[in-house]
């Protein structure tokens, strides 16, 4: 029975994982060439495709990363289709069956809350706080998000070594700052987040004054976790997160938690070492087991446990969630389909054995070769750039192309596949299985601690949209998902992909050498490497990146914060000026549909950050994300570039020329 119902949805569905349509990567159809490049560049490069490319209904925003990600979403629904219907080895049967399990929707809806019964009741028998530690390991080992974080991560003063890691966590709104703002919509969206978790307890059973109480509750447990944690801007700083001590002590800051029992639970080696990232966060917890009455705490733990399971639960529950987390908070108007969905969860939990399927479809050896090539061609861009730099010493200049030198490249996919054997994949049981993943990789983290650093794990799945720069491997990383078209593209000039993937590159790079970065050495260890001298000069320009994008306004009343995306703004600036670099370096002259290869960069560019959201998306995100706004990073280096200025013509007093360019590197 279970194979033909499998049979059945698959053939229901396998129209919609044809080959998925090409994307293009620079676009002249995407312009609005009646806007004036000096003027708004954004307009004049993505005019044409902001008006072309409404948000679709299930989304929150919609740019060129979407369109890439759903298109690798697409090609990911093939491979999942033809791995449940005909598996070829075990990492496609695990991915078959996990799709399979998760497709199933009259499964889950048969099986209601059974998969939370043995949580709920561990959570009712709860007898003192003295018991929870066991309990509370019990819920991280399979994901749950409450109270705080348990983990590892490399020494920071020591990169070789991997350390017992405990972090601030447990926290359902976005931010901290979402429990304290009282404009009105801060306001509006508190109650609204309370009356879903009242409504999330009805679903589960609660009548309706008890999962009032119950939600009244989470509020206030969770209002006083916000209260202990460090916010974002104070994050970004990694000395403010490095706080390593012994068992002892972080037992002394939270005496009223019996840690030796959470430890025990939890799994993994003993160790001797930890990094209580947010001392503070941990003495908050102390003293909140301590004034907290017991019910309180069982609410927000059966809440945490019902929110995080939520999207693999009944319509329901799922319909209840997505009209907060979906409509309310991100102004998406629909859900999206549940292929979808089911995708987005087997990247999550087994996103390498997904990921062989991916790099076997849309990633060819000879486009690693072309992407290895541009790589080098940036660094060494990078290399002249700082070389050239008339505001850093010589002694400091020397360490800082020293630690270019150093940074390992990692492109496509990692050199040894994940090996997810020890994982209990259930076709009947699709909450078990998503358990099994979960604690299989809390347990791989914790793995880790005492044991030499693995220098060639990846962080990122094949198929991801996105790369990094990690300052303690002094690495970076592109996933084979972003090495596709609109950011490279093999069909295209030279010029194009250096202001698309160029630029990723130059960026990522640049992270090495941002404000938070650059506090790490060669190695990869928290070492001040820097005079005195070069660290004022450093801190001066990194002042003017803050204060010009402090003053972009994304929505009426509503501007970006210039100290949380200080980072990801250097790295915007100085990745587009050593992609340009590049441009001159590798000689390219033959102009294309009329533009310079100069010109050709800033439009290719620009065009990867062609991007419309929802007011919803655009307020949070200018709350939490390190990021600029889409316009932004485009606008922000643009007007510092005095090379965009010379080919497109642009004269001072032009809105796209900067009274005063902030630049670092």
């Amino acid at each position: 029975m279970k194979s033909l119902l499998l049979t059945a949805l698959l053939c229901a569905s396998a129209s919609a994982a044809d080959a998925p349509a090409k994307i293009s990567g620079f676009d002249p159809a995407a312009m609005d060439l009646t806007a004036k490049p000096c003027v708004d560049f954004y307009q004049y490069a993505c005019g044409g495709w902001l008006k072309a490319n409404p948000i679709p209904a299930d989304q929150s925003r919609w740019g060129r990363f979407n369109e890439l990600a759903e298109r690798n979403k697409l090609i990911l629904r093939g491979v999942l289709e033809a791995a449940a219907a005909a598996p070829k080895d075990d990492a496609s049967r695990r991915v078959g069956v996990l799709y399979a399990a998760c497709m199933d929707e009259n499964a889950v809806e048969a099986a209601g809350l059974k998969p939370l019964e043995a949580e709920f009741a561990a959570i009712s028998a709860l007898a003192s706080v003295k018991d929870l530690a066991p309990l509370l390991a019990r819920l991280h080992r399979s994901g749950i998000n409450a109270a705080f974080g348990y983990g590892s991560d490399q020494d920071y003063k020591d990169s070789t070594s991997v350390i017992a890691l405990v972090d601030q966590a447990g926290l359902g709104l976005p931010d901290r700052d979402y429990y304290f703002k009282d404009d009105a919509k801060s306001v509006e969206l508190r109650r609204a987040y309370e009356w879903h978790a009242a409504r999330s307890f009805g679903l589960a059973g609660s009548d309706p004054t008890t999962a009032a109480k119950e939600a009244a509750a989470v509020m206030r447990v969770e209002t006083a976790l916000a209260k202990a944690s460090m916010d974002r801007v104070a994050r970004r700083d990694p000395m403010n997160t490095y706080h390593k001590m012994t068992r002892a002590e972080l037992a002394a800051l939270a005496p009223e938690f019996a840690w030796d029992k959470y430890l025990a639970a939890a799994g993994g080696p003993s160790w001797t070492a930890v990094n209580a990232s947010a001392p503070d966060f941990v003495k908050g917890f102390g003293a909140l087991l301590k004034e907290t009455p017991l019910d309180d705490l069982k609410a927000y733990l059966r809440w945490h446990v019902l929110s995080g399971s939520q999207f693999w639960l009944g319509r329901a529950f799922v319909d209840e969630k997505f009209d907060f987390y979906g409509r309310r908070l991100t102004g998406a108007k629909e859900l999206k389909p549940r292929w979808k969905r089911c995708v987005e969860l087997v990247d999550g939990a087994l996103g390498e054995d997904l990921g062989r399927g991916y790099v076997e479809k849309a990633y060819p050896p000879e486009t690693k070769k072309k992407m290895d090539a541009l790589v080098l061609a940036v660094e060494d861009a990078l290399k002249d750039d700082i070389g050239g730099l008339d505001w850093m010493t010589p002694a400091t200049k020397a360490k800082a192309l020293a630690k270019l030198a150093a940074i390992g490249n990692k492109v496509g996919y990692p050199e040894k596949w994940r090996d997810y054997s020890t994982v209990k994949i259930d076709r009947a049981n699709l909450l078990g299985s998503i358990r099994s993943a979960t604690e299989f990789e809390h347990l791989r983290q914790l793995g880790k601690i005492g044991k030499p650093v693995d220098r060639k794990e990846w962080h990122m799945t094949p198929p991801t949209v996105n790369a990094y720069y990690n300052p303690q491997m002094n690495d970076i990383n592109f996933p084979a998902g972003i090495l596709q078209p609109p950011f490279f593209d093999p069909e295209m000039p030279e010029a194009v992909n250096l202001g698309g993937i160029g630029m990723v590159i130059g960026h990522e790079l640049t992270h090495g050498f941002d404000d938070s970065g650059r506090k790490f050495d060669l190695k990869g260890n928290m070492e001040d490497w820097w005079t005195p001298e070069d660290a004022k000069a450093f801190e001066g320009r990194a002042q003017c990146f803050v204060d010009q994008y402090a003053s972009y306004e994304v929505l009426p009343g509503v501007k970006l914060n210039g100290k949380l995306t200080l980072g990801e703004n250097t790295a915007d600036n100085g990745g587009l000026l050593v992609a340009g670099l590049a441009v001159d370096k590798l000689g390219a002259k033959e102009n294309w549909k009329g533009f310079t290869p100069r010109q050709l960069l800033y439009l290719g560019f620009s065009q990867i950050w062609c991007q419309n959201r929802t007011e919803q998306a655009a307020r949070m995100l200018a709350a939490v994300d390190p990021h600029s706004a889409a316009r932004e990073r485009v606008i922000g280096p643009l007007s510092n570039s005095a090379e965009f200025a010379k080919a497109f013509s642009c004269k001072p007093g032009d809105p796209m020329v900067a009274p005063k360019a902030c630049r670092v590197w």
